[in-house]
């Protein structure tokens, strides 16, 4: 059938690019560590520990950080054998071809679409309790969601934060990740801050109950928190503007994942040790943290370095949300104004701005929670999609060439991750998955409308 043919790696290694090829592998570890260090830390933790882990949330960061690096592994060999843009959405258009393809990276979408979304509603309520604490307050309609029972209508400040990254990301390549690099060097000095100066104040009576939930509640929190790794995959989007593409791309996604790893488990620690779990249920528990044991000066340092590093959260998210919409309009199954370079900085304009103004009104209008679910359930199921392609690849193309990442213990390490996949997704509540089963409507539905009628593939094999 017509809806499953494929592109050949001959197809895709012709396809031309008019983008910059001028990244290395510290600016791909520095993208992936920029998507993915700042939300888990800064915002995630507090609810979770609270609602699900209690201080074991470290143990729930170690198995979700399991499941990323199977999934990491995944994307590095995929990454390595077919080095273009597009992610999982490239790969699987090799692999099983067309319809699965669309539908994978309409999962891609969906999930930076979410994660840009909630990080800057995250953000917002980092900026809210700055503002708050200099006794600065935007009236209530504008301070939130839409929710008029608590009496706010729109999120003022995420969607004007969001315009703002949108002409950032529109930039060059280059220009657009160099201030993502230096934030994240602010982000660890941040993070640095917030250890040195709470290590003191850790109390090892606060880890008792260390599980209040049992283990089913380090499962939960993994469910949750496993929104915190999300990024790592930002790197892959990056394939034509790299310039040896085949060893810095899974370099750069196993590089990030184990610093933020790494990170997280410690932060966490220090945390829940700090203050009780049960008073954790608040949008910036590290500075939280601070203002709990009297450090008002070091919360307010660490609230105005959030609220800047955060910036490196959407920075990345947007750059590769616009990246994977360039690359599927490129094919024709999103409308083709979307795939123009911009002459000037070499970038997909026209696709960054749909992204940034569709993520903007997402944000300002709906709550942070349902984001961070939803981010979690579209990803884990196109991860499970990426690790049955990979034993699809290997029975179709055989083993990586030498120099190309290769994932071992195939088919056993991506069977487990399909399995870590499900369990995973199992955790999330009703309303998530009622949720899912309509963003997966729309996707089929916006296939067979427009996608399936203008596919570049229908006419040059037609």
């Amino acid at each position: 059938m017509s809806m499953f043919r494929k592109k050949t790696l001959k197809d895709l290694s012709a396809e031309p690019s008019g983008m910059k090829k001028d990244l290395k592998t510290i600016d791909l570890i520095m993208l992936g560590i920029g998507a993915i260090v700042g939300t888990g830390i800064f915002v995630v933790t507090g609810v979770a520990a609270k609602k699900d882990a209690g201080p074991a949330l470290s143990l729930s960061f170690l198995v979700a950080a399991g499941a990323i690096i199977l999934a990491g592994l995944c994307y590095a060999e995929f990454a390595s054998r077919i080095p273009v843009i597009g992610g999982p959405y490239a790969y699987m258009y090799v692999v099983f071809g067309e319809f699965v393809a669309w539908m994978t990276g309409w999962l891609v979408i969906c999930e930076f679409f979410l994660a840009v979304s909630s990080v800057a509603s995250g953000w917002s309520g980092y900026v809210h309790g700055f503002l708050n604490s200099l006794n600065v307050h935007l009236p209530k309609a504008l301070s939130g969601a839409y929710n008029p029972e608590n009496g706010t209508y729109v999120d003022l400040i995420a969607m004007i934060v969001l315009l703002a990254v949108m002409f950032w990301v529109s930039l060059e390549a280059k220009t657009a990740l160099r201030l993502n690099n230096v934030m994240v060097f602010v982000k660890f000095g941040i993070i640095a801050l917030f250890l040195v100066v709470g290590i003191f104040y850790v109390k090892p009576d606060n880890w008792q109950p260390f599980m209040p939930f049992g283990f089913s509640g380090v499962v939960s929190g993994a469910a949750v928190v496993f929104f915190a790794f999300l990024g790592f995959d930002a790197v892959s989007m990056t394939a034509e503007e790299v310039k040896n593409p085949q060893k810095d791309i899974p370099k750069g996604i196993i590089g990030s994942i184990l610093i933020a790893a790494v990170l997280y488990v410690i932060v966490t620690l220090v945390l829940t040790g700090i203050v009780p779990f049960e008073s954790l249920g608040v949008k910036d528990p590290v500075a939280f943290a601070m203002r709990f044991v009297e450090r008002d000066g070091v919360a307010g340092v660490i609230s105005v370095g959030a609220i800047l590093t955060l910036l490196t959260v959407t920075i990345s998210m947007m750059y590769s949300l616009a990246r994977i919409i360039y690359a599927i309009s490129k094919d024709g199954l999103l409308p083709k104004f979307m795939s123009k370079i911009d002459e000037k900085n070499r970038t997909p304009k026209n696709a960054t701005y749909v992204a940034g103004i569709c993520t903007m009104l997402f944000a300002g209008l709906v709550p942070m929670e349902l984001l961070a679910e939803l981010t979690n359930i579209v990803t884990l199921m196109y991860l499970i999609v990426m690790a049955i392609g990979i034993i699809r690849l290997r029975k179709t193309d055989g083993d990586p060439k030498p120099g190309e990442f290769k994932i071992p213990f195939v088919p056993l390490l991506p069977i487990l991750l399909v399995i870590v996949s499900i369990a995973l997704m199992l955790q999330l509540q009703a309303a998530t998955w009622k949720a899912f089963v309509i963003a997966l409507v729309l996707g089929v539905i916006i296939y067979f409308t427009y996608g399936y009628k203008h596919s570049n593939e229908r006419e040059t094999k037609a």
